[in-house]
């Protein structure tokens, strides 16, 4: 027959023991409070790109497809370029209806047309770059981004502007270009 165990020693063990059963609760926790703060950086991450892309003013849609639940159509959005005040630009592209349209989900097509115009004087709040994306945006969820990049012409004293959609696998070649002249000065450069 067994005998009982001696309550002091069991006290006893139980206050070695103590420490490391606390400090793998605490290396626990504190695992889980580092994947948790991860997660909340990447969303605030997330946020603030999503935030700092070029916001854009829809200025008008045509229906291209009647669906009950959202018509296909085809929208213009302007964009005032960030570095050039005076430059705006009009870009034409695609946008799915329906249900997927509805909820966010829908992959737009990749077509797009754009076309930018001197509206105000020209000022250039900074040097710019030979070239720059100056605007994206998302037409899918996750995979596909649609760009507006600017060009510098030197020779010509113009400011080109061009078009494209890009995958995170593969881009589209489907493009469009347009170009804003700048008369009366030069474009200052970085």
């Amino acid at each position: 027959m067994r005998a009982a165990p001696d309550p002091a020693t069991t006290v006893a063990a139980a206050r070695v023991r103590a420490p490391t059963a606390v400090r793998s609760d605490i290396e626990m926790a504190s695992s889980s409070i580092k994947r948790t703060a991860t997660g909340v950086a990447l969303a605030i991450a997330a946020l603030l790109c999503w935030c700092a892309t070029a916001r854009a003013e829809e200025i008008g849609s045509v229906n291209t497809n009647f669906r009950i639940t959202g018509s296909d159509r085809v929208v213009v959005e302007a964009y005032d370029d960030p570095a050039v005040n005076g430059v705006t630009c009009y870009v034409s592209r695609a946008r799915i209806g329906g249900v997927k349209g509805a909820l966010g989900v829908a992959e737009d097509p990749t077509e797009a047309s754009i076309a930018c115009r001197q509206v105000a004087a020209l000022q250039f709040k900074a040097p710019l770059p030979l070239q720059t994306d100056v605007f994206s945006k998302r037409i899918s969820p996750i995979f596909k981004t649609l760009h507006v990049v600017r060009m510098v012409d030197r020779k010509r004293n113009a400011l080109v502007y061009l078009t494209y959609s890009d995958r995170v696998v593969s881009g589209s070649a489907k493009n469009s270009v347009t170009a804003v002249p700048v008369q009366d000065q030069s474009i200052p450069l970085r």
